[in-house]
Order: C-alpha cells, then structure tokens, then sequence
C-alpha cells in the first residue's frame, strides 16, 4: 500500500496550527511573557559574567603557557652557547623582546642594566615553580661552565585590557537590566490606565470607559471591568428612574390627601396631619432634586447671581424674624451659578444650623467671602452642642441623622445635608464639616467663574 503524499503536508499544518496556538496562548499570557523575559534576561547575565570574568582572569593563567615557555627558553639558553657569547645574546635581545642576564666566572652581561622592572613579573627565580603561587616570567639556566642565565621580558607590559573589559562587562549587564525594565514597564503600562478608570468609576463618573489597545489578559481585565462598570451604571440608572418614577406618582394623592386634610375640622389632629403632610412634600420634593443633581453640572441653570443680595433675599423672605448673624462680603462680584440650587443650599445649611442650636446661647452665623483660588466660601456655623468625630464623616451621607432616635424635631429627614453636597459638587466645589467648639461648622467652597 502506498503512502499518502498528503500526509505528511497534513502532519505540517497540523504541527504549525499547533505552534500558532501556542504562541497566540504566550503573546496573551502576561506571565508567561515575564517568566519568558526573565529566563533570557538570566541567561544573558550569566554569558556576559562568566566572558567577562574569563577575559579579566585569563591574563593571570600563564601556567598553561609554561611548559611552551621552558622548552623555548632552554632553545634560546642553547643558542647562546657555553661558555655564553655575549653577542649572541645582544643578537636575541635585539631579535626578540626579551632580556638577558648573565653571570659567571667568565661573562658578566646585563641587556638591560639598571631596569628593576624586571622584579614586577616574579624577580629572580627558576623554572620550576609548583604552581601554586604568582606566575613567574623570568626563567633561569644554569651552563656547564658555572655561568646563570636570567630569561626575562625586557619590560613589563602595562595594559589596562582587564579593568577596561570588567567595566565594560558591567556596562552591558546594567544595559541588559535597564532594557528588562523598560519591557515590563511597557507590558504593564495598561494597569495605570486601569487604576485611573477604577477611580473614575470609584467616584460614580462613568462615562469615559477604559480604553487599552491591549489584548492580552490587561485588555481582557480593563474590558471586564468596563462591562462591571455599565452593569454599575445601569442599575443607578434604573434606581434613579424608579425613585424619579415613585416620587412623581406619590405627589397626585400626596396633594388629593392635603385637600381632604383641609376638610377636618380645625384643632390638633388636622394641623399634625397637615405638618406631616407637608413633611412628606419636603422629602418627595428632596428625593427628586437629588436625583436630578446626581447628573452633576448638566443639571444646573446657571445665570449671573450676585451672592450677597441672594443670601439676604432668603433671610428676609424665609427666616424673617429668625436670629441670624450675618457676615456677608458685599464687594464681591457676580458669579456665574445656579440661584434656585445656591437657595436650596443655604436654606438647608439654615435649617440645619438652627435644628440643632435650640436653646444655644448665640445664634447661628453664615459667613460669605471670597477663600483663596478665587473661590467663594459660604460658611454656616452654629453653637449648639455639636456632633462626634464618628458623626462628623457621615454627615452627608443621604438618609443619616445625627440623632440614634431618628426623631425629625432634632434629625429632619437626613436629606438636607446630602442635597448640599450635590449642589456643591456641580457647582465643581466641595463641602466640608469641621468642629467649631462649640457647635459644627459647614463649609461650601466654588469656583467663581
């Protein structure tokens, strides 16, 4: 039976399909590609530092050369003869770069008297050297005659060859190192993308997803948690529309059961439903208006507004009578900002500051000046008795009231504080709470502009 030609075409596609897979499985592995980085970069090190240290160390490994040496010096040792010739050894001095010195009962003879660098490569000494301690170049005979040959080199060869290919070796480690390190900072540059969208989405901004070019498990992570974020999304949406939903429907019977209420007869009972009634208006008409600010600045109508007119305007018309101590900064210029939302802040800073001052001994204080930046400050402080530390982080958290009986005449519906600090917020400010000693100090800071 014959084989089948296409066979071993089949078995080749099938083994390149194979190591295609695996190399798309290595590219979208992140820890593969650092394992992978990480084992040539030791490798690399290793080869550089065993060349380099065998380039520093080779110099010193004259033993290998002795025996060569030995033989060739008892050659040139038989060229000058016995008796030596002293110019036959000038003649090898002048042929090769050696030096010779003799000496004996016949023949005192120095090639190069007076050179002591002749000591820097072992001194006097003979052949026979056990190995063991700084090779020797100077190699000594002894002639028939009684005479000593001194074999040298005819002077020491200074060469900066070992220092120059250690640092070099370093230099190429520290390259190699630093190239590593622009790699994995390269394969890793996705994660402060990922940080910052996870910030983003943290502080409840989600419309500026991740974005990665990536497709490794980095790019699979980011589109993860963009996915996690739309979700995220969605559901505030949906719980958003369902409050906006709940609360337009309540105000029909809301208002339908403040007509009837008119019907009862006067005294007690129909003016404590007729508070609790308007009480449940309050909170319908908060619920919505935190629920429209939640989309930040978009929701503002902003217009020219002069604060210190605006702040005794609301005193006037909606705390007349009530002790208030003002301390406003007329020369100050118009801003561009949202009247109704800025009156719907400092009524409730008010409110806030006069619920829970009952009985303090000075009245509340709102203070408007211009803070440093170019920002307006708008300060409440009241002298009442103040709330913890504890109490003082969860202020403006929606729904909270100060008070652990929850009672309205001290607490209000814990919405107030939270409608600030959306006003705040798309007004592009900050509001924050601070001891005052005695009492409690609410601080809104805006741009002017």
């Amino acid at each position: 039976m014959s084989p089948d030609p296409a066979a071993p075409r089949a078995r080749w596609h099938a083994a390149h399909a194979r190591w295609q897979a695996t190399r798309r499985r290595w590219r979208h592995s992140l820890k593969w590609r650092l394992v992978t980085l990480f084992l040539l970069l030791a490798l690399a090190m290793t080869g550089v530092f065993l060349l380099g240290m065998q380039r520093v160390l080779s110099g010193g490994w004259t033993s290998y050369a002795r025996p060569i040496a030995a033989d060739y010096i008892d050659r040139l040792a038989a060229e000058i003869g016995s008796p030596p010739d002293a110019a036959r050894a000038q003649a090898l001095v002048a042929r090769l770069p050696i030096s010779v010195r003799i000496e004996g009962p016949l023949l005192n003879y120095d090639s190069h008297p007076g050179d002591r660098a002749r000591r820097h490569w072992g001194g006097d000494g003979d052949d026979d050297d056990d190995g063991h301690g700084p090779a020797r170049l100077n190699f000594v005979r002894a002639t028939a005659d009684g005479h000593r040959i001194t074999f040298g080199l005819a002077a020491p060869v200074q060469s900066t060859r070992p220092r120059f290919i250690g640092w070099l070796t370093l230099a190429v480690l520290l390259l190699l190192t630093i190239a590593a390190y622009a790699v994995v900072r390269r394969l890793l540059r996705p994660i402060e993308s990922i940080d910052a969208g996870v910030t983003r989405f943290g502080a409840g901004d989600f419309a500026q997803p991740i974005v990665t070019p990536r497709r490794d498990e980095l790019g699979d992570l980011a589109e993860r948690i963009n996915t996690m974020a739309r979700s995220l999304q969605g559901m505030l949406d949906a719980k958003r529309a369902l409050l906006l939903a709940i609360s337009h429907e309540l105000r029909s019977p809301l208002t339908r059961a403040r007509v009837n209420a008119e019907l009862v007869p006067e005294g007690a009972p129909r003016d404590a439903l007729l508070r609790d009634l308007a009480a449940m208006r309050d909170l319908i008409a908060d619920l919505l208006e935190s629920e429209r600010l939640a989309s930040g600045h978009a929701a503002l109508q902003t217009e020219t507004v002069h604060l210190p007119a605006l702040v005794r305007a609301l005193v006037d018309t909606q705390f007349a009578g009530v002790p208030l101590t003002l301390q406003l900064d007329d020369t100050m210029p118009p801003v561009q900002a949202d009247p109704m939302r800025l009156k719907l802040l400092l009524r409730n800073l008010i409110d806030n500051a006069l619920r829970h001052a009952a009985g303090a001994p000075r009245p509340p204080e709102v203070t408007l000046a211009r803070a440093a930046g170019g920002q307006v400050l708008l300060r409440v402080r009241d002298h009442g008795p103040g709330v913890c530390d504890e109490q003082l982080a969860q202020l403006a958290q929606p729904l909270y009231r100060s008070d652990a009986a929850r009672q309205r005449a001290t607490g209000g519906a814990g919405l107030g504080l939270y409608l600030c600090l959306l006003i705040v917020k798309a007004h592009g400010g900050r509001l924050t709470f601070e001891h005052a000693e005695p009492g409690l100090a609410v601080s809104a800071r805006w741009p002017a502009g």
